[in-house]
């Protein structure tokens, strides 16, 4: 058994932290954030992503592929913005499944509302889709996948996994990337050709005609609850071999727990504030590595793509007094070594690092509205 020592570090990763500009000044109206104002002023700027409109991907799964080294040949040095992160492989085997060397694609049941003159895919979290309803949705759209020669994988029926060659390089976007928006420049597409497009149009084509009207989402509907009328493709890849930077990942997601356990990291869920992850670690086995945790927090993606600010400054005042203000304590003590912090919007991260040396340096003027991706 051991206690946290000094050398013990923590890195934590927030998803959907950093509003775009022209959002900040209304998602900050009512922030207090001492605490973490007085990490960001004194800590070093390890890292400033500036993303581009229309990437697929996102850049916490952006991030968590480059730690891992999960990026495909020739891209592993590539700009922190590239536009990959292949983590559908580590995303089934986070569920309990194993994708060898076969490429997979992760497909979601979705919601796409029909608007004016546009389709919208809505947050897929906001289905509150039973694993009871996904079940019987599966079995009617299995064999008609299976008959088109795809090979399909779900171990959770609300996260399916499909491999085919029909599908080869087919690009598809996350789910909360397209979130809210016009799926039009979202959806599948390859570089070269349209081929692979149209395998896939045909697939999700049949799905869709098998789930219309079924008394599934007829009894949704009645309830208030939107019909499940379409599948999402996106995170296609291959696994490859990772290393973990971390002796410890502590994490909700499918793809960050996938690298963990791909990587030979056992995942455990995030702990629900800094006192319970010190109490956790004190107890904890000296494991391998640095001594590096990682801890990957979520409570800001639904009420950023909803753009509910007011729920999203409660996240952050809960984040302030759960995890920066006895983080900062921590250093301040000597009992955390060094914290470091990766936020990100839905194009660009900043990452930071501040020790407890820091803590000592002159205020600089960096700020958390200084962060904001432009």
């Amino acid at each position: 058994m051991r206690s946290i020592m000094p050398a013990d570090r923590l890195h934590l990763l927030l998803p959907f932290a950093l509003p775009a500009a022209a959002d900040a000044s209304t998602a900050l109206h009512d922030i207090r954030s001492p605490a973490l104002d007085r990490l960001i002023a004194r800590a070093t700027l390890i890292e400033r992503v500036i993303g581009e409109d229309f990437q697929r991907t996102l850049p916490h799964e952006r991030w968590v592929a480059r730690q891992f080294g999960a990026l495909p040949d020739g891209t592993a040095g590539a700009s922190a913005a590239a536009d990959e992160a292949p983590l559908a492989p580590y995303m089934l085997r986070a569920d309990g499944g194993e994708p060898g060397s076969a490429t997979w694609a992760c497909v979601q049941p979705v919601h796409v509302h029909i608007a004016h003159d546009h389709l919208v895919l809505i947050d897929p979290a906001s289905l509150d889709l039973s694993d009871e309803e996904a079940t019987t949705l599966l079995a009617l759209a299995r064999p008609l996948i299976e008959e088109l020669g795809v090979r399909i994988e779900a171990p959770k029926p609300t996260r399916w996994y499909l491999s085919s060659d029909a599908f080869g390089t087919l690009a598809g976007a996350s789910p909360l990337r397209a979130s809210g928006r016009n799926i039009e420049i979202w959806l599948p597409h390859e570089a070269h050709s349209g081929e692979r497009s149209r395998a896939w149009m045909k697939l999700q084509n049949e799905v869709q005609m098998a789930w219309f009207e079924h008394p599934i989402n007829e009894a949704r509907e009645a309830r208030g609850l939107p019909a499940v009328n379409s599948i999402w493709f996106h995170a296609q890849g291959a696994a490859r071999p990772v290393r973990s930077p971390f002796a410890q990942v502590l994490s909700d997601a499918a793809a960050t727990r996938g690298l963990a356990l791909s990587a030979g990291v056992a995942p455990g869920a995030p702990p629900a504030s800094y006192r319970e992850l010190q109490a956790a670690l004190r107890g904890a086995t000296n494991g391998s590595g640095s001594g590096a945790t990682l801890v990957e927090l979520d409570p800001f993606s639904a009420p950023y793509i909803e753009q509910d600010w007011a729920r999203w400054n409660q996240a952050f005042a809960e984040l302030q007094s759960d995890w920066f203000e006895p983080a900062l304590a921590a250093l301040q003590a000597g009992e955390l070594a060094e914290l470091g912090l990766t936020l990100c919007g839905d194009t660009g991260s900043v990452t930071l690092t501040v020790t407890r040396g820091d803590l000592r340096k002159f205020w600089r003027r960096r700020v958390l509205a200084s962060l904001f991706i432009e």
